[in-house]
């Protein structure tokens, strides 16, 4: 049984969406964690036909089908692409065809329905969503008339057990099925998932929705969130823009957001520490701007500081939050319960996060970094009782 995530570059509603970030991670890369965590494939795929989300597929862990250009026009079915890739793999028996922009997919969804196919015997799985709206129509004389309420006798929600419409998620079908030219066939059934989880995305405006939806109820890996009890932030690229400024008798200048000082002031407000990091001797310029964070200056290795300040403190990697923006962050980010980056950051540094902000350093990163620390500490105890559930899964 293999994953496939249909990935083109040519999206006209909104370019390149399947890569762009949603929430601080590639649109792309939420699904294909979800993917890769629930264990139930013997390979995670990507069928594309451009580089940049094959550079994407693989940071997360999947195996790249590269498309060829008949099956990557606006015209192209899923079912051909599906079929092309199986021509290619007769090793396969089984696809699980996983919708890129689905977000909110979790690998409880996919194991539950790996079961179905292999324990229960079924041919092709899909997922619904459950919907209670009444639907009208205009017959060809232009008469509206109801589908599916009786205007008269109009029950109430409750009463009525809805309608069920396929969210796109994903559809699971054997290979004899697909060749047949279909998806959905044989002994058949349906996963429903819940509307809070059922997110696709079109246009431009689905985008800002999905981040609410994601944040709130997407999945953010196996491991459970731990209180993050510090923020260390490296200064030049994320507290500041980057730029040093020097006055004719050598003094030196720096600028700062103050959004990003409110950001501090909100994590301090919560109990979340902030130690901030510069490879430069800057400690009179950090100390007259006043934010009443712990300072280490004069860094030559980040690593080794903030191991020794961590064991210092008595704090576990995952207590601890990062930002930074350059390749000597890069063993922090990967370490750190949190991970960030600025929205300029180094190449390198945005491979090894889990957030991306929209903001570049000097700009408003640290307030979003804030918010975004704060929020995952409040939805910890939800992801907790998650994983615990996909590990009795396991």
């Amino acid at each position: 049984m293999a994953a496939l995530v249909l990935a083109r570059g040519g999206s006209k509603g909104i370019p390149l969406k399947n890569i762009k970030p949603l929430a601080g991670l590639p649109l792309l890369g939420w699904v294909l964690r979800a993917t890769v965590d629930a264990k139930v494939f013997q390979s995670v795929w990507v069928s594309t036909d451009h580089d940049e989300i094959e550079n994407v597929a693989k940071q997360f862990g999947a195996k790249v089908h590269r498309r060829s250009s008949e099956v990557s026009k606006d015209s192209s079915s899923s079912l051909e692409t599906i079929a092309e890739f199986l021509r290619h793999h007769p090793e396969i028996d089984i696809v699980g065809n996983i919708q890129a922009t689905s977000p909110c997919l979790h690998p409880t969804h996919l194991i539950k329905v790996a079961r179905m196919i292999q324990k229960e015997g079924y041919e092709s799985v899909f997922s619904v969503v459950k919907r209670y709206q009444f639907r009208w129509h205009k017959n060809k004389n232009g008469v509206l008339e109801p589908d599916n309420v009786n205007p008269a006798k109009r029950c109430r929600r409750q009463d009525w057990s809805g309608e069920l419409y396929e969210n796109g998620s994903f559809y699971f079908a054997t290979r004899q099925i697909i060749e047949s030219g279909c998806l959905q066939a044989g002994k058949m059934d349906y996963f429903e998932m819940g509307a809070e989880l059922s997110v696709d995305i079109d246009v431009d405006i689905d985008w800002p929705i999905a981040e609410q939806r994601v944040m709130r109820y997407g999945y953010f890996g196996k491991e459970a969130l731990h209180k993050v009890k510090w923020l260390v932030c490296v200064v030049d690229g994320c507290l500041t823009d980057g730029h040093i400024y020097l006055s004719e008798d050598q003094k030196e200048m720096i600028s700062y957001n103050f959004k990003d000082a409110v950001g501090i002031k909100l994590l301090r407000e919560r109990g979340v520490k902030v130690l901030l990091i510069s490879e430069r001797n800057c400690s009179k310029t950090l100390s007259a701007m006043k934010l009443n964070c712990d300072v280490e200056v004069s860094v030559k290795n980040k690593l080794q500081v903030v191991e020794d300040w961590r064991k210092k403190k008595c704090l576990c990697w995952k207590e601890v939050a990062y930002l930074g923006n350059e390749e000597s962050d890069v063993e922090c980010l990967k370490k750190a319960g949190i991970s960030g980056v600025p929205a300029d950051a180094c190449t390198a540094a945005q491979h090894a996060v889990g957030f991306i902000c929209k903001c570049s350093g000097g700009r408003g990163a640290i307030r979003e970094f804030a918010e975004h620390i704060l929020l995952l500490t409040e939805r910890s105890e939800f992801s907790r009782k998650e994983n615990e559930e996909l590990i009795k899964k396991q």
